[in-house]
Formats: structure tokens, C-alpha cells, sequence
């Protein structure tokens, strides 16, 4: 996969807003929270469900984010993903942090 494959998954997502910072990383956020990165360690960040932190940690292709593991984010070399799968844990990292914001600001973004 390549930065671009996820800028493409990650901004085909309701509301997903698209910022560089933290060193030239790509970091896709939803209502102002960030949902994955793209860039840091060379590979993608994001945040999954305590049974997908498992899955991607224990044996499989990912390791705790740097800075985020407490938070069960997850770091997968891009190389290690392929579209359908890359697609999924984003859009259910999306779904995580939206299921966070407030109903107000839920509202106001559509979700």
C-alpha cells in the first residue's frame, strides 16, 4: 500500500478531514480527533477495538502505535496491508473516534 491508497480510503469517510503535521505524517481526523497516521515509523496508525488490538499484536502484522498503545492504537507497516484490509481497520478506526464525539458535534458533521 502506499500513502496515497490510504489518503484515498481515509477521505472516502464521512466527515474525514486530512491535516500533515508531526513531522510530514498524514493524519486524518473526523470532528477534529484523529482517527489514523500515515508517516510515522513508516507506516499507519490507528485505533481498534481491544480484540483487534489482540489480533494485530499478538502474532499479527502490527505493533503498538509509539505514544498511542495505551489508547490501543496499532502500527502496521504499509507494506503488510493490502486494500481490502487496510479499508476495514479504517474505517472502523473512523467509527471508534466518531463514536466519541458528542452528539451535538455528530449532528452538526452528519454522522
Amino acid at each position: 500500500m502506499t500513502r496515497e491508497d490510504i489518503e484515498a480510503i481515509a477521505m472516502a469517510l464521512p466527515a474525514a478531514t486530512k491535516v500533515v503535521q508531526w513531522g510530514g505524517s498524514d493524519v486524518y481526523k473526523v470532528g477534529g480527533k484523529v482517527f489514523a497516521i500515515c508517516g510515522l515509523s513508516g507506516g499507519l496508525s490507528f485505533k481498534v477495538s481491544p480484540i483487534g488490538f489482540e489480533v494485530l499484536t499478538a502474532g499479527g502484522p502490527g505493533r503498538q502505535a509509539p505514544y498511542l498503545a495505551k489508547g490501543q492504537w496499532v502500527l502496521v507497516d504499509l507494506d503488510d496491508f493490502d486494500a481490502p484490509a487496510a479499508a476495514g481497520w479504517i474505517e472502523a478506526s473512523h467509527g471508534l473516534i466518531a463514536a466519541k464525539l458528542t452528539r451535538a458535534v455528530r449532528a452538526e458533521l452528519g454522522l
